[in-house]
């Protein structure tokens, strides 16, 4: 089983960045699935970014080109890198785990892009 903890959001300005991590523990990573979601208010989570336990990445179209997903298996890692931040970004960013039948998530971080 493994418990996620996300951090990183925060107040930044259109065409800014920010680095989302997600701290994993209880278990290692190396074999999940890793993935960052988001729920803006009023509309439904949707995927952002995975990255598997082979390194393969996907990207939502919304975000192909600014956000980086990435993972360091030994120390249990995962970051979203956020660049060219627009306000429709804005949202509560989620981390996920899941392998084969078995999902965990993380508590949320909120990133607010406003000037």
């Amino acid at each position: 089983q493994v418990t996620l903890v996300e951090s990183g959001g925060g107040l930044v300005q259109p065409g800014g960045s920010l680095r989302l991590s997600c701290a994993a523990s209880g278990s290692s990573t190396s074999i999940y699935v890793m993935d960052w979601y988001r729920q803006a208010p009023g509309k439904q989570r949707e995927l952002v970014a995975r990255i598997t336990a082979g390194g393969s990445t996907y990207y939502a179209d919304s975000v192909r080109g600014r956000f980086t997903i990435s993972r360091d298996n030994a120390q249990n890692m995962v970051y979203l890198q956020m660049n060219s931040l627009k306000p429709e970004d804005t949202a509560v960013y989620y981390c996920n785990a899941h392998r084969g039948i078995y999902d965990s998530w993380g508590q949320g971080t909120q990133v607010t892009v406003s000037s």
